[in-house]
Formats: C-alpha cells, structure tokens, sequence
C-alpha cells in the first residue's frame, strides 16, 4: 500500500537585520540576458567538433554494462580498449529524450524548484575533504562539520539545494552515505545530494530518502528527490562508479548533473575553444547513456572549465578564461536545449581578498552566461579542497545582492519619485522627504556582513574585518537553527534500516 506524504511545514530561515523587507530568496530567474562570446557559426563549430570526437575517437567507459548499452544500440565498442565511439545520431535522440523542465521535489513543498533554462539556483561549496573557521582552524571534515554546514545551508534561502561541503572523515567510507543523508533528513527540508560512489550506496540512499520522507516507489520517481553530480576523468574516460551512477540515477528517475572536470592545459586542451569541445563531447556522451537507461531521465549539461597556473599545475578560477568558458558553456547549453551548472570557485587558501574577487569574478561569469544552478557558490576555498565557514557567510551575502537584482525595479507610479522631487527645494536633501520616510525601513537591502560605518565609528566598535563579523554570525546562525517538525518522525522511520545495515557491514564504495 503506498505511503502518503504529510504536511510539510515550513520551516523559519536565519537570524537577519530587522527589515520589513523580504528575505524570500526560493524562486529566482535570471535578470539579464546571456552574454556570449561565439557567434552562431563558431557555436555550430564547437558542436560539430564534439560530434567528431564522439564519432571519430571515442569515449573510454570501464564499465561493462554501459558499454554492452551503448553496443545494444548502435555505438561502436572495442572490447580491448574499452573505447566507444557514438554516433550522432544516438546524441540527438538522446536530447530529443531528455527533459528541459524538471521538478525538484523536497521535504518542504514551498523549497520546490523548476530546474529549468532561466532559472537561477545556488548551491554550497562541495566535496570539501577540510573545514575551517576562525575559532578552530583548518581541520579534516568531521560529521559535526558536515552537519553544521546543512545547517548553515538551510538557514539561507539563496542556497536552494543541498550540498555535501564538508567530507565527514571520521566516519568509515563504507557507512558514510547513511550519515549523510541522516544529516540533510533531520537538519533542513531542501532538496537533497547522494553521491555516486557505488550501486549499493546510491540504491541505500534512494531508500532512506523514502523512509524519512514517507514516500510511496510512485511517489519518489514523481519528480527529482536527489541529485548527484558525475564528473568524468577528462580526457574522455568515465569510470566505473560515475558510469552505474548515471545508469542507477536515471533508472530511479533522479537528476545526474553530467560534469567534466576540464581544465585547460592539463586535462583539457589550453584553448578556450578546445576545452569547451572536450567538455561537450563528454558531457553529450554521459547524456547518450543516461537516455538508454531510462528514455526520459533528468539530466543536466554541466560545466566546470578553467584553467591551470602554468607555474604550478594548480587549478586557477575566477580567471578570464573561465568566465570565458563559463559564457561558452552557457551557448553550447542552449544549443542542444538543455538547463546547466555552472560553478563559482576560488583557489584561495583563506577568505581573504583573493577568495572574494576570485568567487566573485567566476560567480559573475555563472550569472551573465544563465547558468540554471552555481555550484560552489559559498564558502569554498583552495579549490574545493576546503569548506570555510566565514567564507560561506561572505558569499552568502554576495549571493543575496544577486538575488536582490532578480526583484523586478519599478518605473512607473510613485516609484518616478515626482512628488519627492517637487518637495524637496534646489540643494536640499531627501532624507526627511515624505516618500523617504514613507520607503526607508525596507526600501534597500540591508546587509548582514558589511559594515558600512564610516572609519572612525567603526574602530570604535571593535574595527573588525568582515571575516571576523562572520565569525559571529555563522555561530549565531547555528545557535538559532532548529530542526523541521518532520524530522522526528524521520528519525524514527529510518534508525532502524541505518542500524541493520551498519551491522551487516554497510556498503562499500565502488572500487574497494
């Protein structure tokens, strides 16, 4: 008999300035059009290229089911290489097949989102295996890490998805994932992250997600409950836990964002336009296999483009040549009709100056190519290698003057100001003008991190950096979070599979 969903109800966001003003940050669309940097015919020239690598040379697959898949359905494979090539005419079935509006579902019914071309979605910082902050340091990733970052994460409105910042390395590989999906159950109501490290994980998972949320099998494939993100081994390998992750995502109708992991002059070509051919080329084979699994399966064209420091092979972001691919990216998206993430990174080891311009620069080039969802979008450093909390609170801030400029302007009415202007006489000031005084308590955003005194007040007050105002406000924020009202109930529905399985061993990730 299938189990029903309950009421969800809503849950209260984070500690803020007092202002009238709305802090609602769930549903936002894109306030500008794309930027591009191809014209039609070079975007056309990037395509084709792609095609030709797919035809032509090939993808490595080291799974053996997904090449009998592809094998089945016209691809050509070579056994000894385990080499595919796939011709064009699967790519555009396979985007034919693949959906352009999909629903993510969450615990909450009003954190429900259309993951589509023009919406704009923000996700945390990622796949971070150390944490930092002020008060306790640089550290390895600890469960309480993991869950204090969903808690920050579901505090802020502008982050719409959960992600997995903060590895928990204290708890074995082989149970981890239930930890982890404990953790987003019981501590937010936001759509939720699985990672794809092995059929039994990724297959455990799905099933506490139904447990917790009470969820019938009809109810959980009516819409996207879980996402994952699938990053092949540019170049143009994909290994065996991204390939059953593509294949078991798509077959539970959950979202597969296909990403190569291309950064030019290392895994990719150095050219802008050759790391963007790689890029398409993986990213449209992952798609062909996600559509033979399931025709129809939620998919997402990703990119996350950069490039090297030629000195040190370290990975390089918020440079020109990633807003570059960033814009690039955003056309080939559209080319073959598909909503995309993008990313916002930094390579800087502290929040300082470089993080914010580095974060700032690749967010902007996110934004001005539409990508449907960021990732990375706060609180990542070193080039994911960190999580850091004051970082997060930071960006959280630049994330909300983004989503501040999505608020549609006024230009007509009251708004024109014409009675203001006809008060106020020729050099006078407008701060005690009627409409003034009627608008000033919420008529502007009020930031929460910036201190815009001016020098002298602010030393009075302490003279504190921004990184040290977030110090205080990331503690306040967890001191105010509270569970949702479901998550008892949860707890309760899942405690029982989580102590079964971790006493029968738990499940190992692929490879091990």
């Amino acid at each position: 008999m299938a189990r029903r969903r309950r009421d969800r109800t809503e849950q209260s966001t984070t500690v803020l300035p007092d202002s009238a003003r709305s802090r609602t940050y769930r549903h936002l669309r894109h306030p500008f059009p794309p930027l591009e940097i191809f014209s039609e015919d070079e975007v056309a020239n990037v395509h084709e290229t792609a095609m030709a690598v797919l035809e032509e040379l090939g993808l490595k697959i080291l799974l053996p089911e997904a090449r009998r898949m592809l094998s089945s359905n016209g691809a050509i494979v070579d056994e000894s290489s385990n080499m595919v090539r796939i011709g064009r005419d699967m790519v555009e079935d396979a985007l034919q097949a693949a959906p352009r509006s999909i629903r993510l579902r969450a615990a909450n019914a009003d954190r429900e989102l259309l993951f589509e071309p023009g919406a704009l979605l923000f996700s945390a910082g990622a796949g971070c295996p150390n944490v930092t902050d002020l008060e306790r340091g640089r550290r390895p990733g600890s469960l309480k890490d993991f869950e204090e970052a969903i808690k920050l994460q579901q505090s802020f409105d502008v982050i719409h998805k959960f992600s997995p910042s903060a590895e928990p390395q204290d708890v074995p590989a082989n149970i981890r994932h239930y930890a982890m999906i404990r953790a987003q159950l019981l501590n937010g109501d936001k759509s939720m992250f699985v990672y794809s490290r092995g059929r039994g994980q990724v297959e455990e998972s799905f099933e506490l997600i139904r447990l917790g949320l009470d969820l019938s099998e009809d109810d959980f494939v009516d819409g996207v409950w879980a996402a994952t993100i699938v990053n092949t081994n540019s170049p143009r390998q994909i290994d065996v836990a991204m390939a059953e992750g593509i294949i078991d995502f798509a077959r539970a109708g959950q979202l597969c964002v296909m990403t190569p992991f291309c950064l030019a002059g290392a895994m990719a070509p150095i050219t802008v336009a050759g790391a963007l051919v790689l890029q398409h080329a993986e990213a449209l084979g992952c798609i062909v296999l996600s559509q033979l699994a399931r025709r129809g399966a939620p998919v997402a064209y990703g990119g996350f483009a950069s490039n090297v420091d030629m000195k040190s092979g370290a990975p390089a972001f918020g440079t020109p040549e990633q807003i570059r691919m960033s814009l690039g990216s955003g056309q080939l998206a559209r080319h073959v009709g598909l909503p995309w993430r993008s990313s916002a990174a930094s390579a800087a080891n502290v929040a300082d100056m470089q993080a914010a311009g580095e974060t700032h620069m690749s967010l902007w080039g996110a934004l001005m190519a539409n990508a449907t969802v960021v990732l990375h979008a706060a609180g990542w450093l070193e080039g994911g290698l960190t999580f850091g909390y004051e970082k997060f609170i930071n960006d959280i801030e630049a994330l909300q003057t983004i989503a501040e400029l999505c608020r549609p302007v006024e230009a007509e009415g009251e708004s024109l100001a014409w009675e203001a202007i006809k008060e106020v006489e020729p050099g006078g000031h407008f701060f005690a003008a009627e409409q003034t005084m009627k608008r000033y308590r919420d008529e502007f955003y009020p930031p929460f991190v910036a201190d815009l005194r001016n020098h002298g007040t602010w030393l009075e007050a302490g003279g504190r950096t921004s990184t040290e105002r977030a110090l205080e406000i990331w503690k306040r924020v967890l001191d105010a979070h509270r569970r949702p009202q479901y998550a008892n109930a949860a707890e309760d529905r899942i405690a029982g599979y989580i102590a079964e399985r971790v006493a029968s061993g738990g499940s190992p990730p692929a490879g091990t």
